[in-house]
């Protein structure tokens, strides 16, 4: 009986984590499908982009499935239940939450190391081939070509694996031991963890590369997007009139440049080129005053302009809920500033001493199933959102060097893997960000757990012991309290949560400015900007929104 009931706990868990992965994969192929460039659009970089995001939000979905079997083994008294009783059978839940981290992500470090760059270089290099207007390489060239520079992604992870499979192991000390027995041990505690530590390390590690996405693009897209949706865009007749005039002032540059020559007289080299820059300047400017005009027309402005009302509510509420993020990420980092373990235990906290509004609801919500199920999704599907949006208004750099911009219809297979690259690591990152909000609520859910007060209380039948049901927290008894998989990642080195630590104060800075930055820019233009890079599109394939 008891064995029944937990398989059907187990089932309700995974039947939900089920349904989520069917809808992650029907969002990705509809988020990539719009973003990308359909004149150049390839089936393999499509296939790698839908299936590398879909990997990270899939991985992201099995933190609340973690929470809720490690909180239905309990009783709200704070005893197992029966069926959890035996240990043996708690560890067999619990191995099937680790195995499910395991293969997830396995599959990034093979998507982030292995297939994402292949596919990246084999198309790259096509490019480049071509716009040098050199001969295009067979098939069997271009592999060895993207492979040869997908070497070095495989050489990275491999170091990696072997820095968190061997770096934190403790070496005895005695000076008889020898090197053989030395790395005997190493091999032996490998195996008796299980590759966690490897695991564990190259993941924290490319979730440290997505905290620095996330405090680049997430944390000012989440003041870019409440605000540009408040703010609105330009006015079409408006912004038309102003086109319409640079166009002007632009003619009458060249005029007064080509009537230097007719009297026959060569153009100076100076004069031909900003000839020419002013005849592409002119291009765009006869390109956006089509577009312009198309827009005016369309059906979908006056479908905004009596929608203004609703996104302007809208930007309202995602204001709110960038402050409340924020708000309770400052409170949260206080409480750990103020009460943790210090900086050499990853700043962990012995209960919560500074409550925040997340840290409460969460626990709050988790009594309806599955009520916190449904916020945790919507919580990363705001990051990916906001991020984005941070995205777009920025673009993907290189230091001082813009690479790729991101526009809807408009984006290369090379920008495209490079986007869900970045939002990947950026998933990744959130199960930290969704740790730093809640900490007691990712380590043991709602688990409750009875302790003995020390002392005796006189009663009717003599003295007798009194014992209370107090939340599991990190200094809990661990027969008591069964700690989530997802901590376990997260925590096993100490000196990575210490620098999300510091990166989360990161966030709350980059914010403000990017809220106060935000708050200064003009309004955006009705239609994408029209760049020179475009010219080699169709006019057909440029957006109007």
């Amino acid at each position: 009986m008891a064995a029944a009931a937990a398989y059907t706990d187990l089932l309700i868990g995974w039947c939900i984590f089920g349904l989520l992965l069917l809808a992650i994969l029907a969002f990705c192929w509809v988020y990539v499908r719009k973003y990308q460039c359909h004149r150049e659009s390839q089936v393999i970089s499509t296939i790698t982009a839908i299936f590398s995001l879909a990997i990270a939000l899939i991985t992201s979905a099995l933190l609340p499935v973690d929470i809720f079997l490690v909180s239905y083994m309990k009783d709200l008294n704070g005893t197992f239940k029966d069926w959890a009783e035996n240990n043996s059978t708690r560890l067999q839940i619990e191995d099937t939450v680790l195995f499910g981290y395991y293969t997830l992500y396995s599959i990034i470090l093979f998507c982030v190391f292995l297939w994402i760059p292949f596919v990246y270089f084999y198309y790259e290099e096509k490019g480049r081939l071509h716009a040098n207007g050199l001969t295009a390489l067979t098939c069997c060239e271009q592999i060895k070509s993207a492979l040869k520079y997908t070497f070095v992604f495989m050489l990275v992870c491999s170091c990696l694996l072997l820095i968190g499979a061997f770096a934190p192991l403790d070496i005895p000390r005695d000076k008889n031991t020898t090197d053989f027995d030395k790395i005997k041990i190493l091999f032996e505690e490998l195996g008796s963890n299980q590759g966690l530590a490897a695991l564990s390390f190259s993941i924290s590690s490319l979730t440290l590369i997505g905290m620095l996405a996330a405090i680049t693009y997430t944390a000012y897209g989440m003041s870019a997007l409440p605000l540009n949706l408040i703010k609105g865009t330009k006015n079409v007749r408006y912004e038309r009139l102003e086109n319409t005039d640079d166009i002007e002032d632009v003619e009458q540059q060249a005029e007064r440049i080509k009537s230097k020559c007719k009297d026959g007289r060569p153009l100076s080299s100076k004069d031909r080129q900003t000839l020419y820059r002013l005849e592409e300047n002119l291009k765009t400017l006869r390109r956006r005053i089509r577009h312009l005009d198309n827009h005016e027309h369309s059906c979908w402005t006056k479908c905004c302009t009596v929608m203004r009302p609703v996104k302007i509510a809208w930007g309202i509420f995602n204001i709110l809920v960038a402050l409340l993020f924020v708000v309770s990420l400052f409170l949260s980092n206080l409480d750990k500033a103020l009460h943790s373990a210090g900086i050499e235990s990853g700043f962990v906290l012995f209960g919560s001493n500074i409550t925040n509004p997340l840290n409460i609801l969460l626990p709050v919500l988790q009594t309806v199933f599955p009520l916190d199920y449904l916020l945790i999704a919507t919580i990363t599907v705001y990051f990916l959102f906001t991020s984005m949006a941070g995205i777009r208004n920025m673009g993907i750099w290189f230091f001082w060097i813009r690479l790729y911009k991101i526009r809807r219809g408009r984006t290369r297979p090379q920008g495209l893997l490079f986007l869900c690259m970045i939002l990947l690591l950026i998933v990744l990152h959130t199960s930290y960000m969704i740790y730093s909000l809640a900490p007691q609520y990712v380590m043991y859910g709602s688990q409750k757990y009875v302790m003995k007060i020390n002392g005796t209380f006189e009663t009717n039948m003599g003295n007798s012991s009194h014992y209370v049901t107090k939340d599991c927290t990190a200094d809990a008894p661990e027969d008591q309290c069964t700690v989530t998989r997802t901590y376990l990642f997260l925590h096993k080195f100490w000196f990575f949560s210490s620098i999300y630590y510091f990166g989360n104060w990161a966030f709350i800075v980059v914010f403000i400015i990017g809220f106060i930055v935000s708050c200064c820019k003009g309004k955006k233009s009705v239609i994408e900007e029209v760049e020179e890079d475009d010219s080699d599109l169709s006019d057909d394939d440029i957006p109007y929104a």
